[in-house]
């Protein structure tokens, strides 16, 4: 029967045969070393498993609540943050100048991975942290990141992402509110929400990331700017900054998701005026990367719940002789195998991006750090959604696996089901994600995609064994979409009725070629995992690129009648 790596094992190995990490340990980044990544995971492992997992179970039960204006959050939350903090986990590939770690990008997705097994709703005040830190790092004045950048790599200080508004969610152009300036700074009035610990008790003040726009400012997202806006958890700090309510949800209890009050309350300007969205991009790369490693840490988890469930419980076999571990059914076997190989394949995605997002600010010349930047842009729609999908479709199969005792709270399954499905939400939806796939990164923008499939090409020509033909039929057919998305008779309404189906067949293609990277591993096991995958799913890639050509046709169809 074949065996399945575990996550801490399966993150090293992926590192170790990784072409990107290979070339980032040659311009020399120590912290890629082997010994060290597997300290590192060590101790995040540790942390996981002993702090958040057990801090998980009660925050969900317990939950966030909201009284007097204020957060409350559960038992315990306060003193794991505290342990966070010290043990300086926020900081992962932050800039020691300013209190980070410096982790190369790839090894901290494998620790943020880890950490996000262990509880998701903890991890979303992590996230916040570091995307704010990321953009007020590229973009704040230097008396701004003095003073905000160690106090939020230490965890003392918080930071939120204030976008959506109670009629400006995904179209983000209808943004109503407002900012006046005020000498040196900005009033900012208006209601934010979605806010992720947008109020709580953990940090002594919050920095509010706030898309708004200045009066007599152009429509749509060209008038918008970007604003930083602190609050204090004293009165006198508040800075008209009001927490109105939080959000009852269907899971992540332990994370507060908050309406913001903002009223005449003081900001400063982060970028140029009317350049706030793309100003915000350099947030949304990193937090993008984030729930990609938070579909995968969970998926582990429910991978590895299903796996030892299989083993221990024990049903059938012969009348005449003793029941038999589950994972002997075939069926049992075959979802086993379905959920190992999705995780696997799609951990190598992973690891490919944050490593083509280090090279692109490492790379040794300007063409390979452009070059890296755009495999990037090509592969986070499929990162950022393929976590999602990952984790509920692994998570349903196994609570199959499970059966009856999978939908009760005696095991996490259902929590983490519960958790995992907003990941197809935030940080930008899946039809959103298709789109920025299909109409910029296949056909505005394809210098990515032409990157991928050469390099895909390279490394099937260059293996000392011959190519799988499953890996040289995703390429081919990676290729027949790109062709198809381009030809000039395409309306733009055949492109958005097919771009949700192009998301999920690239993302089969990419998974693909980390399986034939698996296969040339030198890793028995993993090289069956890579060899099983690339056998099962290329029929299903080879009918997604069909089904999206046929559902464009028939959306044209029924806009003609």
């Amino acid at each position: 029967m074949m065996t399945f790596p575990r996550q801490p094992e399966s993150i090293q190995s992926h590192l170790k045969i990784s072409p990107e990490v290979q070339r980032l340990l040659e311009l020399g980044n120590d912290s890629l070393d082997g010994e060290m990544v597997e300290a590192i995971l060590d101790q995040a492992v540790r942390f996981s498993s002993e702090i958040l997992t057990p801090f998980d179970a009660v925050s969900d039960k317990v939950g966030a609540s909201f009284e007097g204006g204020r957060v409350t959050l559960a038992p315990g939350h306060d003193a794991a943050w505290l342990m966070f903090r010290e043990a300086g986990w926020l900081g992962l590939e932050m800039d020691p100048d300013f209190g980070g770690q410096g982790l190369a990008k790839p090894l901290a997705a494998g620790v943020t991975e880890i950490m996000e097994r262990g509880s998701v709703a903890f991890g979303m005040l992590a996230g916040s942290i570091r995307g704010a830190s990321r953009l007020l790092a590229l973009h704040a004045p230097e008396t701004t990141k003095e003073e905000w950048l160690p106090r939020l790599l230490s965890g003392e200080w918080g930071a939120t992402i204030c976008i959506s508004e109670p009629d400006a969610g995904s179209d983000v152009g209808r943004i109503r509110t407002r900012a006046v300036a005020r000498g040196a700074s900005w009033e900012i009035t208006g209601e934010k929400i979605w806010i992720s610990y947008g109020d709580n008790p953990l940090v002594t003040r919050n920095g509010h990331l706030v898309l708004a726009r200045i009066e007599g400012a152009l429509p749509g997202t060209r008038g918008l700017s970007l604003f930083l806006v602190p609050s204090g958890s004293a009165p006198r700090e508040e800075n008209g900054v009001t927490c109105r309510r939080i959000e009852e949800k269907m899971g992540l209890h332990g994370s507060p998701t908050c309406s913001i009050g903002f009223e005449k309350s003081l900001g400063t300007l982060i970028g140029q005026e009317g350049r706030g969205l793309p100003t915000l991009f350099a947030m949304i790369t990193g937090m993008r990367l984030q729930v990609g490693a938070q579909g995968l840490g969970l998926a582990s988890a429910m991978l590895e719940t299903a796996v030892g469930y299989a083993a221990e419980r024990k049903q059938g076999g012969p009348a005449d002789k003793p029941p038999v571990p589950i994972n002997q059914h075939a069926d049992v076997r075959l979802m086993l195998l379905n959920m190992a190989t999705n995780v696997e394949t799609f951990r190598g995605v992973v690891t490919a991006a944050a490593s083509f997002a280090e090279l692109a600010e490492k790379e040794d010349s300007e063409e390979a750090r452009a070059r890296a930047a755009a495999l990037v842009r090509f592969l986070l729609p499929v990162v950022k959604n393929g976590g999602a999908e990952l984790a509920w479709n692994v998570g349903s199969l196994a609570l199959l696996v499970l059966g009856g005792a999978g939908y009760t709270q005696e095991w996490p399954v259902e929590r983490w089901l519960r958790d995992c499905r907003v990941l197809a939400v935030f940080e930008g939806t899946t039809g959103m994600q298709g789109q920025d796939l299909t109409l910029r990164r296949m056909l505005a923008d394809d210098e990515g995609l032409k990157h991928f499939c050469a390099l895909f090409e390279s490394e099937l020509s260059s293996g000392q064994a011959p190519a799988p033909p499953w890996a040289e039929e995703a390429l081919q057919l990676m290729r027949e979409a790109s062709r198809w998305v381009r030809e000039s008779s395409r309306t733009q309404c055949e492109l958005e009725a097919a771009a949700t189906i192009f998301l999920r067949f690239t993302t089969i293609v990419l998974q693909t070629w980390s399986a034939a990277r698996l296969v040339n591993s030198g890793s028995e096991q993993l090289a069956a995992i890579g060899a099983a995958w690339g056998q099962d799913v290329i029929h299903d890639a080879r009918a997604l690129l069909e089904r999206a050509m046929v559902s464009a046709g028939r959306l044209i169809a029924l806009a003609k009648d």
